[in-house]
């Protein structure tokens, strides 16, 4: 009975600190000032509107890029197939495999980096 007693305590005891604790946080938080937001100039403004101009037009070139290196890949799996199902021996295999690796890596060469997000200054 005097165990079930002093683990309740103890119980109560951790659960008093992390409720003081808790608050405490907050209001540390509180105190902490906030960021506030400062108006652009119209210069600042125009660049970072062209940033994100020049940002979407890069993102679209490179999903255009996916795009066209999709159909290219495709054509490359097709041409593989029918080489592979035309070959008599296992070094034509082999040599249309390279042939179709040889395209997707071109493919996907000519993909742009993806472009990173212009920041508001």
């Amino acid at each position: 009975m005097n165990k079930v007693i002093k683990s309740g305590a103890v119980i109560a005891a951790a659960v008093a600190l992390s409720l003081t604790g808790a608050t405490g946080s907050f209001a540390a938080d509180a105190a902490t000032p906030g960021v506030t937001k400062v108006a652009l100039t119209p210069e600042q403004k125009a660049a970072f509107e062209a940033a994100k101009a020049q940002f979407h037009a890069s993102r679209d070139a490179r999903q255009a890029a996916i795009a066209a290196a999709k159909a290219t890949i495709a054509t490359a799996k097709a041409n593989f197939d029918a080489a592979k199902a035309a070959a008599t021996t296992k070094e034509a295999r082999q040599a249309a495999r390279a042939a179709m690796k040889a395209a997707v890596d071109a493919a996907k060469a000519t993909v742009p980096a993806k472009p990173t997000k212009p920041v508001r200054p």
